[in-house]
């Protein structure tokens, strides 16, 4: 397998895998599938194999299609299995409680895809696990999102073997199939600000039912290889652009310095060991805010504008011109096409 660039997005042939097993309940074959995207069945037989995540959205519309299924990242979410994420997935089932093993996702996440980034956040008795999309995944954007979310609370509950409830927050509007899907699915809202998972903080304490900790170091191990493989030496300047992305409202050097537990002097010498300045991780982490805020069409240009610190809303679709070559509400208008 050749190293990929850490800026390509991809994800494994794993899921292309799941989603021909579930064709195959609307006797959809494979070939049917994999044709269109020139995918051999045989290339489903290497568990390295990775493919653009353009080439995925393409297979899950034809999916659609071909099922005449439009719910169908609620089938795709409810057999998620921690199997489907490799070596990431042998390290959550090996860590000892839930806060382990979403501190191993989080940290080893670009080993599944840089499509989607991951970040949980506790308040008091809340937790939640917000999911950033870093990639415009087009019309197959709910199916992404709720297979995601809807097998993340798969997971938790066949590792833990106990039911860890909360609710599901979406960024785009309610789909007409998701009444169909309710009851199987966690209480979900929908049109919100971010893609997240809402619980009770104590689930964190949970147990996971197969840990292990010889078999954790053995998966951390292999996790550190597949990162190094990939190509992904920028976890630091991630983390902080991420920081700068999210819902923290940091926005000076001192604030995230403040965060990390480090002096704003060390956060600048491992950006700049990374190659990379804070003033651009800045610009990185507004331009991703600014998307995900647009995407909601609960929020005027004007909030959006000053939520991000912007004076006047002109100076913001500026910079959002800047960023993407669109207006903010040309970029709204596509994405909800």
């Amino acid at each position: 397998m050749k190293p990929m660039s850490a800026s390509e997005h991809t994800v494994p042939i794993a899921l292309v895998s799941q989603l021909v097993r579930l064709a195959k309940r609307w006797q959809v074959d494979a070939a049917e599938l994999l044709t269109e995207v020139g995918i051999s069945e045989k290339a489903l037989e290497d568990p390295l194999e990775r493919i653009p995540v353009a080439t995925m959205c393409k297979l899950l519309d034809l999916a659609r299609t071909l099922t005449a299924e439009p719910g169908l990242g609620y089938y795709l979410g409810l057999q998620t299995r921690a199997t489907l994420y490799g070596f990431l997935g042998f390290a959550f089932l090996s860590a000892s409680t839930v806060r382990d093993a979403l501190n191993l996702s989080i940290h080893f996440a670009p080993i599944f895809s840089t499509a989607l980034s991951v970040d949980l956040r506790v308040e008091g008795r809340v937790a939640s696990l917000s999911f950033e999309e870093r990639a415009d995944f087009g019309s197959v954007r709910d199916i992404v999102l709720i297979s995601t979310i809807v097998g993340a609370r798969e997971m938790g509950r066949a590792t833990t073997g106990r039911d860890t409830g909360g609710s599901a927050d979406f960024a785009f509007p309610e789909p007409d199939y998701h009444a169909r899907f309710a009851h199987l699915a966690l209480y979900s809202r929908f049109d919100q600000p971010v893609n997240r998972i809402q619980f009770d903080a104590a689930v964190l304490d949970f147990a996971i039912v197969t840990g292990d900790p010889v078999a954790l170091l053995l998966a951390r191990r292999q996790c550190e290889r597949e990162l190094d493989q990939l190509g992904f030496r920028t976890a630091f300047a991630d983390r902080v652009r991420r920081l700068v992305a999210g819902d923290h409202d940091f926005d000076s050097l001192d604030q995230i310095a403040a965060h990390l537990d480090l002096s704003p002097r060390t956060v600048r010498r491992r950006l700049a060991a990374e190659g990379v300045s804070f003033s651009a991780l800045v610009d990185q982490g507004r331009r991703d805010k600014a998307l995900r805020l647009v995407r909601s069409s609960r929020l005027s240009i004007e909030d959006v504008a000053r939520q991000l610190g912007y004076t006047t809303a002109s100076s913001f679709v500026r910079a959002f011109h800047r960023w993407t070559g669109k207006t903010p509400l040309q970029y709204r208008r596509g994405v909800g096409s």
